[in-house]
């Protein structure tokens, strides 16, 4: 489960920020994370229950933006949606497709005091 080292690299993010804006507690995350990013929402919010627990994170609300997939299709030159990795590309069904977007997984706000 590489969520559970997602979720330690997200708190580390929060901890940095909160040493150099100085607030001390954390209500609200919002993550965005890419439908071709390999990251299971539900089990990113498991682990980040887990590692936030007595951190100035525990308790925050975890938000999650889900990105949608896109590839650019060799086939057809036309840059399409993808709903998962190795589909077939919806306007001409080719699979020569190069994935351009939807595998990001990053720190979109926080809610601090």
């Amino acid at each position: 489960m590489h969520e559970m080292s997602l979720a330690e690299g997200v708190l580390q993010i929060i901890e940095d920020h909160a040493a150099k804006e100085g607030f001390s507690r954390v209500k609200s995350v919002w993550l965005e994370i890419g439908a071709l990013s390999g990251v299971e929402p539900e089990a990113m919010r498991f682990c980040f229950d887990a590692v936030t627990r007595g951190s100035m994170a525990e308790g925050a609300v975890l938000a999650i933006i889900e990105a949608p997939g896109s590839g650019w299709c060799m086939q057809c030159g036309g840059t399409v949606p993808l709903p998962e990795r190795y589909s077939a590309c919806p306007r001409c069904g080719g699979y020569q497709l190069q994935v351009n977007g939807g595998t990001e997984m990053r720190v979109k706000e926080l809610e601090v005091e």
